[in-house]
């Protein structure tokens, strides 16, 4: 880097569209950028492991690609920023095996629709970060890649599906990632690892190339998303940008236009703080730390509220939720013994119904509120847990409760397709980040994240 640059860019902390303006400025040169990130995953994460596929040779081609066509004038949101994206997501050249074994040799031959996004928008790909198998934990440890481990405290997760994603951001890798989200997957590891991740509106980034190893293309899956993480809210709504809107024949009739933010300060915003769930439990802590928020944002002159008779029916809806999410994960294997039989098509269709009659209730509860907020999960960072995922317990305020039951947090915003913007709060007692996730109304994306930058600015 140059001096001037050295002296306003510190590398492990600036943000994305920070290196952007840097690099337009001609006040670094990309691959300066690229060669900080490199050097920082090379120090840190060979104890963290969270970078577990390494492109580092491409990555400076591309970065002095991107140099060349800065000196030519050009201008691209992402051009010259480095970053990583979470394995599950198809890039040429790279593995994609999902944290299973079988696939530890399979290599995409084509991007995802997200990952050639990015590249065309300048990003310069330096690798590929760690998940659990078959994305299914809030762990992020398999038989091909090992464990990644929490920036904050080796001893503890970084989360799941999307760990290794929140490890390199709180380490200080890189300024941007590309996650996922089902049950949490980018939610909660914002959470545990302190940074900051959005779940779009289903259906605003297409999902195609996100898909296991050797299925190429494909549809959206009901439920699913692709999301940016970042270390901060001005880079998630900058990678967004980057990433939502229609692909292939949709694109020939379809344009986005997604709403403006609900407001331009925090003053502006009806808040309702959703601080318990009828099947999940929330430690003291937490809600306390959410609480405490409330406060703040009531003095800043929110009207915030806790409590409204417009709320769905959370539990009816996580029931609906965890049925159409069964058969999601288990697509193309065989159903494990004693498993319930899977779901009809006429059950799954009536699940849709149900979906859409949710939306509607959500909808309702908008016309009074802008944005609910609620715990994207019952604890902070839990330890590492090697027993069978079914047996697995967590203690919240000294009591045993089911591991899984913690999906109720996150399908809140995932049943009805409603986007969800994770942003840090708060530290706990002992230290480990505490995030808020903040949910809108459906297809308004931009007030989730210019809600989470009103918090991120006001500390």
């Amino acid at each position: 880097m140059t001096k001037k640059a050295a002296a306003t860019l510190d590398y492990p902390t600036a943000a994305a569209s920070q290196m952007v303006q840097a690099l337009a400025r001609r006040e670094v040169r990309a691959i300066d950028l690229a060669e900080a990130a490199i050097a920082r995953i090379e120090a840190l994460d060979g104890k963290i492991n969270a970078v577990v596929v390494r492109d580092f040779d491409r990555a400076r081609a591309a970065a002095k690609a991107a140099d060349q066509a800065l000196a030519r004038g050009d201008r691209r949101p992402l051009l010259g920023v480095p970053m990583t994206v979470k394995e599950a997501n198809h890039t040429v050249g790279m593995p994609s095996t999902w944290g299973l074994e079988p696939f530890a040799a399979w290599t995409a031959t084509v991007d995802a629709v997200g990952v050639a996004r990015l590249k065309a928008a300048g990003a310069v790909i330096l690798g590929k970060t760690n998940v659990p198998p078959n994305l299914a934990d809030w762990q992020s440890n398999n038989p091909v890649y090992g464990r990644t481990r929490n920036p904050h405290n080796l001893e503890r997760t970084p989360g799941g599906s999307s760990g290794g994603s929140a490890a390199a951001l709180a380490a200080g890798m890189v300024p941007l990632e590309l996650g996922s989200d089902i049950g949490g997957s980018i939610r909660v590891p914002a959470h545990f690892c302190g940074v900051f991740g959005h779940k779009p509106s289903w259906g605003l980034v297409p999902l195609a190339g996100h898909s296991p190893p050797a299925v190429i293309g494909g549809t959206d899956i009901e439920l699913g998303v692709i999301g940016p993480m970042a270390r901060t809210a001005g880079d998630l709504a900058l990678a967004l940008s980057v990433l939502a809107g229609p692909t292939g024949d949709y694109a020939k009739a379809w344009r986005l236009d997604l709403p403006s933010p609900r407001g331009r300060r925090i003053g502006d915003f009806r808040v309702l703080i959703l601080d318990n769930h009828p099947l999940a439990a929330v430690s003291r802590e937490i809600i306390g730390i959410l609480h405490g928020l409330a406060d703040r944002l009531a003095n800043a002159g929110a009207k915030v509220e806790r409590r409204s008779p417009r709320l769905p029916d959370l539990a009816a809806a996580h029931g609906q939720y965890l049925a159409m999410l069964q058969v999601l994960m288990t697509l193309g294997r065989p159903q494990p013994e004693g498993a319930p039989p899977p779901m009809s098509a006429e059950a799954w269709i009536m699940g849709l119904n149900m979906r859409e009659a949710v939306r509607r209730s959500w909808a309702a509860l908008f016309e009074d509120f802008d944005v609910v907020l609620a715990p994207p999960f019952g604890t902070t960072a839990f330890p590492h847990d090697d027993s069978p995922p079914e047996g697995r317990t967590l203690t919240i305020d000294g009591a045993q409760v089911p591991y899984f039951s913690q999906l109720a947090w996150s399908s809140i915003a995932t049943f009805p397709g409603l986007p969800s913007t994770c942003v840090p709060v708060g530290r706990s007692a002992e230290g480990l980040p505490v995030g808020v996730q903040i949910i809108g109304p459906y297809w308004e994306d931009q007030t989730t994240i210019a809600f989470a930058g009103f918090i991120e600015q006001a500390g």
